[in-house]
C-alpha cells in the first residue's frame, strides 16, 4: 500500500439523533366522543456505528468524513402508534481499530472481528406518549414526554495493524528489503533513513500452502517514545503482533547496544510489549566473513540468553528459508 493509501488516525465529529416526541391525543372515533388518551412513542433517534470489515487495512475511506449525522427518530401518534427509529450511520472499519474520546482520550472499545458492531453514539430514546400518564385520578393526560437529545461529540479512530509478525529495527535495517523478499508486498527501498513513512503489510507463504502476515514498521530511533522522529505514532502498531522480529544490521558499531536500545523504546511506550515473544536477525550478513560472523554468534550467545537469532541476507538470499521456519515454530508453539 502507498503512503498516499493508508491512512490510521482520522477524526470525526459523531452526532447522533434525537428521540421522538410522544404524542398527545384522545381517542376519537364516529362511536367515541370521549375516549381516553391513545398517543404512541416517539422513535428511537439514530445510533452512528461502526462495524468490523475484515476485507478493509486502512482508514481511508474516512479521512474526508468530517461529520456522521444519524437521523433523528419521528414522532409518536395516534392509536398507540410508535414513531419509526432514526437511521443509524455505520461506518465499516478494519480490525484493530480504536474509537477514543478526541476531549478526554479516553479508550471507548476496539474492533477486532469481521462483522462486530458497536455504538460509537448513542441515539436519544423516544419520548412516551400520553397513554402512559392516564391513572384513576387522571384520566385524559394532556402532556408526553419529549425525546431524549442525541450525543455529540468528536470521536477519533486509531488503527493499530493486526499482523502475525512485526519486524522492529532503526531506519536502513533492511526491513522493507525483507519483507519485499519474503511476500508479494512492494515497499519502497532507498538507501536514506525514513524511506518507510507508513506500515506495509505482506503475506508471507510457507511449506504446504500455509502463511502468516508480515508488518515492516516505520524505523525507530532513539527517543522515538517521546515522539522524536516518527514518533510514537507508529509504535501503537506493533502492540497488535504476535511475534516482535528485531532487525539489526551487521554492520552496525555494537549489535547488542542496538539491540537493547530498540527495547527500551518499546518498554517506555508500553511495557507490555515486553511480554511478546522476541526473535533477532542479524540483516546484511553477505557483509560478513565466517570468522566475524561466528565471533558476533558467540556474543549474541553469551549476552542475549536464550534469544532465537539467525544471520540473514535479502539481497543474497541467505537465512531467509530458515528464519521462516524460525517464524514459523515460535508462532505455532504451545501457550502455556
Amino acid at each position: 500500500m502507498s503512503g498516499s493509501n493508508f491512512v490510521d488516525y482520522v477524526k470525526i465529529c459523531c452526532r447522533s439523533g434525537k428521540g421522538g416526541g410522544g404524542s398527545v391525543h384522545l381517542h376519537r372515533d364516529r362511536l367515541t366522543a370521549k375516549g381516553g388518551p391513545d398517543g404512541g412513542d416517539g422513535g428511537r433517534g439514530g445510533h452512528v456505528i461502526l462495524k468490523g470489515n475484515a476485507q478493509l487495512w486502512t482508514l481511508l475511506h474516512l479521512k474526508y468524513l468530517k461529520h456522521a449525522i444519524a437521523e433523528p427518530g419521528k414522532g409518536g401518534s395516534s392509536g398507540l402508534k410508535t414513531g419509526a427509529e432514526g437511521e443509524d450511520i455505520v461506518l465499516e472499519v478494519p480490525l484493530g481499530t480504536i474509537a477514543r474520546d478526541a476531549e478526554t482520550g479516553e479508550i471507548a472499545f476496539e474492533i477486532t472481528e469481521d462483522g462486530e458492531t458497536k455504538i460509537l453514539a448513542r441515539g436519544g430514546r423516544g419520548g412516551l406518549g400520553n397513554f402512559h400518564f392516564k391513572s384513576s385520578t387522571r384520566q385524559t393526560p394532556r402532556f408526553a414526554q419529549p425525546g431524549e437529545p442525541g450525543e455529540e461529540a468528536w470521536k477519533i479512530l486509531e488503527l493499530k495493524i493486526l499482523a502475525d509478525v512485526g519486524l522492529v529495527g532503526f531506519p536502513n535495517a533492511g526491513k522493507s528489503t525483507l519483507l519485499s523478499v519474503v511476500s508479494a508486498a512492494k515497499p519502497e527501498i532507498a538507501d536514506y533513513p525514513f524511506t518507510t513513512l507508513v506500515p506495509n503489510l505482506g503475506i508471507v507463504n510457507y511449506r504446504d500452502y500455509r502463511s502468516f502476515v508480515m508488518a515492516d514498521i516505520p524505523g525507530i530511533i532513539e527517543g522515538a517514545s517521546e515522539g522524536k522522529g516518527l514518533g510514537f505514532r507508529f509504535l501503537r502498531h506493533i502492540e497488535r503482533n504476535s511475534i516482535l522480529l528485531f532487525l539489526v544490521p551487521s554492520d552496525t558499531n555494537d549489535i547488542i547496544a542496538e539491540y537493547h536500545i530498540l527495547l527500551n523504546e518499546l518498554k517506555q511506550f508500553n511495557p507490555e510489549l515486553l511480554d511478546k515473544q522476541r526473535l533477532i536477525a542479524i540483516s546484511k550478513s553477505d557483509l560478513l566473513d565466517d570468522e566475524l560472523e561466528k565471533e558476533l554468534e558467540k556474543e549474541i550467545k553469551g549476552k542475549l540468553k536464550n534469544m532465537p537469532y539467525i544471520f540473514i541476507s535479502s539481497v543474497a538470499n541467505k537465512g531467509i528459508v530458515e528464519l521462516k521456519d524460525m517464524i514459523w515454530r515460535e508462532l505455532n508453539k504451545p501457550t502455556a
